[in-house]
Formats: C-alpha cells, sequence, structure tokens
C-alpha cells in the first residue's frame, strides 16, 4: 500500500509556476522564467490547489531562511558583544550593538517564561474552583460580572471607569 500524497499533484507547468514566483519578484518575471504567458500564472492563481502549493511552498522556504539565521546567531551575538567590549569602536556603534544585546536577551528571557507559562497551563488542564460559575463560563475567564458588558475588553473598562469614579 503506497502512502497518500499530503497535498494533491500539480501539473509540471504550476510546479514551475511556484518555483519562478519564489525566485523572481515580479509575476511577470516569474511567468516569463516557468515558460508561461502571465495570463497562465493568473489563471493558475485562481485554483486553490495551487494556491495552497504555493503558500506551502513560501512556508517552507520561509522556514529554511529561518534555520539558517538561526545558524548564523551565534556569531552575530560575538560580534555584538566584541562592539560592545571594544574601547575603539564609536561611542554610537558599542550604544547600539548594547541596546541589540539588551533586547535580545530580554525577548529571550520573555518567551522562555511564556513557555514556561504555557506549559504549566497545558499541564494543569481546566479544574473548576468555587468561583467557577459551572457550564456558563466553562472556558472563560473567570472577571466577576458586570452589568453591560458585552465582551472582555467592555467588562475591564467599565471596571476601571467604576474603580476610578470610586477613587
Amino acid at each position: 500500500m503506497t502512502p497518500k500524497r499530503l497535498r494533491p499533484r500539480l501539473s509540471r507547468r504550476a510546479e514551475l509556476a511556484i518555483a519562478a514566483l519564489l525566485e523572481h519578484g515580479t509575476q511577470e518575471k516569474a511567468a516569463a522564467a516557468a515558460g508561461i504567458s502571465p495570463v497562465t500564472l493568473w489563471r493558475l492563481h485562481g485554483k486553490p490547489e495551487f494556491r495552497k502549493a504555493l503558500l506551502q511552498a513560501r512556508r517552507d522556504a520561509f522556514s529554511h531562511a529561518i534555520s539558517r539565521l538561526q545558524h548564523g546567531s551565534s556569531a552575530a551575538a560575538a560580534t555584538l558583544l566584541r562592539v560592545v567590549c571594544d574601547a575603539t569602536s564609536p561611542a554610537s556603534s558599542r550604544v547600539r550593538a548594547a541596546q541589540c544585546v539588551l533586547d535580545s536577551a530580554a525577548r529571550g528571557i520573555g518567551l522562555e517564561d511564556l513557555e514556561i507559562r504555557l506549559r504549566e497551563l497545558e499541564n494543569q488542564g481546566s479544574p473548576r474552583d468555587e468561583h467557577d460559575l459551572g457550564h456558563r463560563n466553562r472556558g472563560k475567564t473567570k472577571e466577576p460580572l458586570v452589568r453591560g458588558a458585552k465582551s472582555g475588553v467592555d467588562r475591564r473598562n467599565l471596571m476601571e471607569k467604576r474603580e476610578r469614579k470610586n477613587e
């Protein structure tokens, strides 16, 4: 038994068009590179299976580019740190490099914290507590109900207004 294809098989012309679209900046250049007319390329864009395959090809290309950037991130970090520590570098370069290092470190810590919190929530499940309203509130926030609020944002805004009014 042969495994099923994840995506429908496209014509050779459609596959060439996708490769050309990834490689060239304009529709006209892509059509010329694929050996088809711009009208044919436009017609291909009208087919859902072509659009789906093009989107997947773009995702794959982007994923590959991100992988290459991640591979070079160690060298980039070393370069930034070298500029920060080099007293002969212009002050503006050292400040900018330091800012990049600090921003990247802060973003990394934030992502790690978010990942930890997400794992904790996933492991926690959704236990019910005494403040839960049961079936009416399943999957929703446990904020107190506020008369006149239509959504969570409205609820927060109304609560903030009432707090300011009471101050």
